[in-house]
């Protein structure tokens, strides 16, 4: 909703630009300051500076963020017209007062959705993905709570140890140095759900669940997972995504389908592209398919 909301303020932008490049000469007289030396290249100026606006909210993948620039560029533009308003008298001055108010109202909407942009790049990372794998429930969920398995699929990992029913070490190749947290389950159902959270003060803020239910008609294992980051496990998520190219989404999407592959075949599948399997510092080395045996 928020980064709807910006991309609305984006639009804005853009028409308002638009009109300010395209007729100069009737927004400066609509704001009262066409007798100003130099009104009609200003406007121009505001049009170029709205328009940029509008490329960042509408071409970034959060827009919430950058209307701060829109709040910046309002702030600019009441100081002009609040000179301009207190310059003129007749009728200047009421479209310059006219105009200031137009213009307070809109930085009051700016504000709210930078405001809610802040708190939303603030907010935990959500990632939700499921996949139908071709084995009973019981046998995919034992798998998966043998925590020592995530490595086999997730590729960030790097080895997940027991320490004892609840906790379990985690080790992730990052993209400078290894990161290392503890995780403890905080609930779990046999057969149907598994739940777990990093450790307060181990360095990573993290969570995660997973489901298990019967796949359509009773065939296979519907495993729905979804993980969350905190503000220093978001940054975590975003820099391994960066190394493989992927959105953190993905990235999950990835990590199940290769899950699925272990469950049903009993390894990952590698092509001759990657022979290199799963492994996360070796995909670094892929290439493009080639023919096997020289066929063409």
């Amino acid at each position: 909703m928020t980064d709807k909301f910006a991309r609305a303020l984006g639009w804005t932008s853009l028409a308002l630009g638009t009109a300010q490049l395209a007729a100069p000469r009737a927004v400066t007289r609509l704001c009262g300051v066409d007798d100003a030396p130099g009104a009609t290249t200003v406007a121009r100026l505001v049009g170029g500076r709205e328009l940029l606006h509008a490329a960042l909210l509408l071409g970034a993948k959060n827009p919430a963020q950058w209307a701060w620039t829109r709040v910046a560029g309002d702030t600019m533009d009441l100081g002009v017209l609040g000179r301009a308003a207190a310059n003129r008298t007749g009728a200047r001055r009421t479209r310059a007062l006219c105009a200031l108010g137009a213009v307070a109202g809109i930085a009051a909407l700016d504000a709210v959705c930078a405001r809610r942009g802040t708190a939303q790049a603030r907010s935990p990372l959500q990632v939700r993905a499921s996949i139908t794998v071709n084995k009973p429930r019981e046998e995919v969920y034992r798998f998966w709570r043998e925590l020592e398995n995530l490595p086999s699929f997730m590729i960030h990992l790097e080895s997940v140890r027991a320490i004892n029913e609840r906790r379990s070490r985690w080790k992730a190749k990052g993209p400078v140095v290894d990161l290392e947290w503890e995780a403890e389950i905080i609930d779990e159902r046999a057969g149907d759900l598994l739940a777990w959270r990093s450790v307060p003060g181990t360095g990573i803020t993290t969570a995660g669940l997973v489901s298990f239910t019967d796949g359509p008609g009773g065939r296979g294992t519907v495993v729905d997972v979804s993980l969350e980051y905190g503000m220093r496990g978001r940054k975590l998520a975003a820099a391994v995504a960066r190394m493989f190219g992927e959105h953190p989404e993905q990235a999950v999407r990835d990590d199940l389908r290769r899950f699925k592959q272990v469950m049903e075949t009993g390894e990952v599948v590698r092509s001759e592209g990657s022979p290199e399997g799963h492994r996360a510092r070796r995909q670094l080395h892929q290439r493009p398919a080639q023919p096997i045996g020289g066929r063409a």
